[in-house]
């Protein structure tokens, strides 16, 4: 019997995988691998389906961090516009295109290291309460929070908070200098504490090994609870980012992610993320197959593209599988 969301009683799951373990189920043979993901993934989640979300970004530019992957740092010349803070009816607008479209989930992003405090965060909260009015699931990111702010966040109805680990404790300080792992670890504690879930994934094609991944994994996996939310992304090549000349990952490596991923965390929502424009809809069917079960859609993930709904439509259309209601 499956339900959505994760909330089965959590039995049999572990919270202290080896490196080691996590090694064995990635390289096992891709048949295999594959299999072992899809049996467990029909225990806890309807095979037929996934999960439509939206990603809006709410202040786009300028942010103060150097992650080597993002279009939004203050410290690269991408050609990304800085906008200050949307107006709260503007953000709400969006959330009911997108739920017109089919999405449940409308996540909101900001280019912060750090949530502000005062009126833009009240801002942050009305667009929270008005996404919940609307009947859809909220989600945000926003940089770091402290604790106070996460409850805040909590009272106004948030259902996730996403703070991505990005990749291996190792391979960080290669991709980021301005924020520590730390720092990281202890935004999701504020979140779990205030009783939101946990939205927590990563980046694969930065340059990483695959014992980088393994490490990522073990990190999101030995999390008790798991994330209620993994997102999965291969990276999105910027130019004027440093990332903007790493060779194209194979596609099969995402399968690979997403399906260790679901035999990690067998519950969770594995949400097949950023760079979906660089799968093929056979690639994105081998996703599906090894455990992902939500998409993102709209034509654009904060600043970078994606694929546009009518693709999307008949994707699913052809796979035979249908959004969530």
């Amino acid at each position: 019997m499956f339900v959505r969301n994760g909330h089965e009683p959590q039995t049999n799951l572990r919270f202290d995988w080896t490196v080691e373990e996590i090694e064995s189920i990635y390289n096992l043979p891709f048949p295999e691998l594959v299999f072992r993901a899809q049996t467990i993934h029909r225990r806890h989640h309807n095979p037929e389906e996934v999960q439509g979300c939206t990603l809006l970004s709410i202040k786009t530019g300028g942010c103060p961090e150097d992650c080597a992957y993002c279009p939004q740092s203050a410290h690269y010349q991408t050609g990304v516009n800085r906008h200050a803070l949307l107006d709260v009816g503007e953000a709400l607008a969006s959330a009911t295109k997108a739920k017109e479209q089919g999405a449940t989930r409308f996540c909101m992003g900001a280019a912060w290291r750090d949530a502000p405090k005062g009126d833009e965060f009240d801002s942050v909260l009305e667009m929270v309460r008005g996404v919940r009015a609307l009947g859809l699931e909220a989600c945000c990111t926003l940089g770091m929070l402290t604790g106070d702010q996460a409850k805040a966040l909590a009272e106004a109805g948030l259902t996730a908070y996403n703070h991505n680990l990005d990749t291996s404790p190792e391979f960080y300080g290669e991709i980021i200098s301005t924020r520590t792992y730390e720092e990281r670890l202890a935004t999701l504690a504020h979140v779990r504490q205030a009783g939101v879930t946990v939205c927590s994934g990563g980046i694969i094609g930065m340059g990483e090994t695959r014992a980088d991944r393994y490490g990522l994994l073990k990190q999101l996996a030995n999390q008790n609870p798991h994330p209620e939310s993994v997102p999965i992304n291969m990276l999105v090549r910027v130019t004027g980012t440093p990332l903007a000349d790493q060779p194209e990952l194979g596609a099969l490596e995402m399968v690979r992610m997403i399906a260790t991923a679901r035999i990690l965390m067998p519950t969770s929502m594995v949400r097949l993320s950023a760079g979906r424009l660089s799968l093929s809809d056979e690639a994105q069917a081998l996703c599906f197959l090894a455990g992902a079960n939500s998409i993102f859609m709209g034509e654009r993930l904060l600043t970078t593209p994606n694929p546009e709904k009518d693709r999307d439509r008949r994707l699913l259309d052809n796979l035979g599988m249908r959004l969530w209601a």
